[in-house]
């Protein structure tokens, strides 16, 4: 393997053993960790630029532009270092200093939205967005979009095609927190074509739960939570939506930490509480499947592990 972008995929799937409960059913966790730039979004992140690529709206000697609240970012900026793109990414104080010290260390060059009180909020992500659109429009400039960008979704079939065979076909239902909304899509759309009756559960921020027709609002779990309906949302994909604090979310993150040796970030915190909600009503029988969505080390200097023990 000389290419590391061939390095993406292929995770680990861990049954988690000390934060679940009795009676609950067996939880199991994709370590997308283990992904080069230590995220799901590099799956994203390689397919976006490769279909751009292909159809022409990305030419060699380009720059790649988009909005991130950080994953994202770092992805794309792994792989046009990888494919020798400029990279000009758009994000914010809202988000932990580690994704925007490593975009920076991959060549992106960063330009700063200011926050409310480093909270994620909806106008946040617009006024990242019209950042992104103005960069966008200078010469040999192309605009990942992510938020609208559906080639996102075939990158994260393979995910799908890889807890399939990880558990044998024995997957009852998957949880996943909602960012743009690719990643639930293309696992649950891969999963369901092996299994109809597979259960699916989106999760978002208890305090800006618009999927589940509430109003939006501040949070602190990173990379989810846009403050209104993502474009590529299906509404019909999830059978039932599950809101988790940013409180919660942390508490979980930081046990996950100091009871199974699994360090990640906030939305994975979120993932692990949805999915434990979840198989407490499924039962001991049934195997449900959630992503540990990012490396803990993205979250060092936030108070997700400065915190007291919960």
């Amino acid at each position: 393997m000389t290419d590391v972008l061939a390095t993406i995929g292929n995770t680990s799937l861990l049954r988690l053993r000390r934060v679940v409960p009795e009676g609950c059913a067996q939880v199991w966790v994709k370590m997308e960790g283990e992904n080069p730039t230590g995220s799901l979004k590099d799956r994203m992140a390689r397919a976006v630029i490769a279909r751009a690529e292909a159809d022409g709206r990305l030419q060699p000697g380009g720059t790649v532009v988009d909005y991130t609240g950080g994953s994202t970012g770092t992805s794309l900026a792994l792989v046009c270092a990888a494919k020798g793109y400029r990279c000009r990414i758009v994000t914010s104080d809202a988000f932990s200093a580690e994704k925007r010290d490593h975009m920076r260390a991959l060549g992106a060059e960063l330009t700063l939205v200011p926050s409310e009180g480093g909270l994620t909020t909806k106008k946040l992500i617009l006024d990242m967005i019209e950042a992104a659109r103005v960069l966008s429009q200078e010469p040999g400039s192309w605009w990942v979009n992510q938020l609208h960008n559906a080639d996102a979704i075939p990158g994260y079939r393979p995910l799908g095609e890889e807890i399939w065979r990880q558990t044998g076909g024995a997957v009852d239902a998957f949880v996943h927190a909602v960012g743009c909304g690719a990643s639930l899509r293309g696992v649950a759309e891969t999963l369901r074509a092996q299994k109809p009756g597979l259960r699916v559960a989106a999760v978002e921020p208890a305090e800006s739960a618009v999927l589940g027709g509430g109003a939006p609002g501040p949070h602190k779990i990173e990379g989810v939570g846009i403050g209104y309906l993502p474009p590529l949302w299906q509404p019909g994909l999830a059978d039932e939506i599950l809101a988790v604090s940013t409180a919660d979310a942390k508490a979980m993150a930081r046990c996950l930490a100091r009871k199974e040796a699994l360090f990640a970030g906030t939305s994975s915190g979120a993932n692990v509480t949805a999915a434990i909600t979840l198989g407490r009503r499924l039962g001991p029988q049934a195997t449900v499947v959630t992503l540990l969505a990012d490396n803990g080390l993205k979250y060092l200097s936030t108070d997700v592990y400065r915190s007291p023990a919960s």
